[in-house]
C-alpha cells in the first residue's frame, strides 16, 4: 500500500480507537466505548493492518491482546495526538488572544485563599481558558517557570544576581522569617538569645525543597545538627507546634500560633540566616503582546492589595 493509503488510514480517529481496544481489552467493549457497531470497529483495525502490512491484535486469547507493533503505535499515535493538541491551543490563542491553559505555579508560602480568589474573578471573565494550579517549595517554583511546566510562577526566591534570558519578574513583597519553638519546648525556657551551642543539640524542622535537578536550597541548618525533612511549611510549622523540632517560620504563618501561646518567638545570639526574602513573580517573556489570561493575572498583581494578601493573607490555625 502507498503512503499517502498509510496516511488515509493512520487518522486521529482510528489511533483514538486503537488506544481504546488496546486498554478496554475487548473490540465489543471498545465499539460500545466509541458508538460503533463491533463490526466496524474490527474493519478498521483490519484496515489498518493490511496498511501497515503488521499484526496488531493477538486474536489467538481470548481478549484483544497487543502486539509490541500495536503498543509501539499506541505510543508513537500518543505523540502525535498530543503534538496535534498543541497545534490546536497555539491556533486558537492566535485566533481568539486567549491561551487554552494557563499555569500558575504557588510558592508553599503563599497564602492559597487569595489565590482561589484570583480565580474566581478570573472565571466571572467566562474566558475559553482552562486554568491549572500547582504548588511548590523554595527552588521547585523558579524551576517549574523556567522547564516551560508553569506560565507564571507567584512567590519566586531569586537572588541578587539572577539573570535569566526570556523571562520576565516584579518583586512580590517581603517575607519576614522568625525563629520559633513550642512552650513546652527547652529552648523556651532560655532566657537570653540563643547561641549555636543552644541550640545544635535540638532537632530542627526543615522544609523540602521541591527543585527537581540539582540539590535545592538549603538554610538555617547547623552542622551536625539533626534535621526532620517534612514536605510543605504548614507541616513544618504543625511539627514544631507540638515540640518535635524548632526552626525560621514566617512571621505571617506563625502570627495566629504566636498570638495563642501555642509557638513562642526566640532571638538568635547568631543569626543562621536572612530573616528577610523579597518574594517575585516571574512569567515568560511572550516577545509581544502576553496572551489575555497572562495579562489579566499581571494586571491584578500590579495591586498592591493582591500582593499584599499574597503574602499576608490569614492562615487558619491547625
Amino acid at each position: 500500500m502507498s503512503k499517502t493509503a498509510i496516511r488515509d488510514i493512520i487518522t486521529p480517529t482510528n489511533l483514538h480507537m486503537l488506544q481504546t481496544a488496546a486498554r478496554l481489552g475487548s473490540f465489543a467493549a471498545a465499539a460500545r466505548e466509541l458508538g460503533l457497531v463491533p463490526s466496524a470497529l474490527t474493519y478498521r483495525i483490519r484496515a489498518m493492518e493490511e496498511a501497515l502490512d503488521v499484526l496488531l491484535f493477538d486474536r489467538s486469547r481470548r481478549q484483544a491482546h497487543p502486539t509490541p507493533a500495536a503498543l509501539e503505535l499506541i505510543r508513537e499515535g500518543s505523540r502525535i495526538l498530543a503534538d496535534m493538541d498543541t497545534i490546536a491551543h497555539r491556533v486558537q490563542r492566535v485566533a481568539t488572544g486567549w491561551e487554552p491553559q494557563l499555569t500558575v505555579v504557588i510558592e508553599n508560602l503563599l497564602d492559597m485563599p487569595t489565590v482561589l480568589e484570583l480565580c474566581e474573578s478570573f472565571y466571572t471573565l467566562r474566558a475559553p481558558t482552562r486554568l491549572k494550579i500547582r504548588e511548590e517549595v523554595m527552588t521547585g517554583t523558579l524551576e517549574a517557570l523556567t522547564s516551560g511546566q508553569a506560565d507564571l510562577a507567584l512567590g519566586v526566591l531569586l537572588d541578587a544576581d539572577w539573570n535569566t534570558p526570556h523571562i520576565l519578574h516584579r518583586p512580590l513583597g517581603a517575607i519576614e522569617f522568625i525563629y520559633a519553638v513550642a512552650p513546652h519546648h527547652p529552648l523556651a525556657a532560655v532566657d537570653r538569645p540563643l547561641t549555636p551551642e543552644d541550640l545544635l543539640p535540638y532537632r530542627t524542622v526543615a522544609v523540602a525543597d521541591s527543585v527537581q535537578r540539582g540539590s535545592g536550597r538549603s538554610v538555617g541548618l547547623l552542622s551536625g545538627q539533626d534535621v526532620l525533612t517534612v514536605p510543605d511549611m504548614a507541616t513544618k510549622i504543625a511539627a514544631q507546634i507540638r515540640g518535635i523540632g524548632v526552626g525560621h517560620v514566617p512571621n505571617t504563618m506563625a502570627m495566629p500560633y504566636l498570638q495563642t501561646g501555642r509557638l513562642v518567638r526566640k532571638t538568635l545570639a547568631q543569626p543562621l540566616r536572612s530573616t528577610h526574602f523579597t518574594s517575585h513573580y516571574a512569567w515568560h517573556d511572550p516577545h509581544g503582546e502576553p496572551g489575555r489570561a497572562l495579562r489579566w493575572w499581571l494586571q491584578q498583581l500590579d495591586s498592591a492589595v493582591t500582593r499584599e494578601a499574597l503574602l499576608m493573607g490569614r492562615h487558619a490555625p491547625l
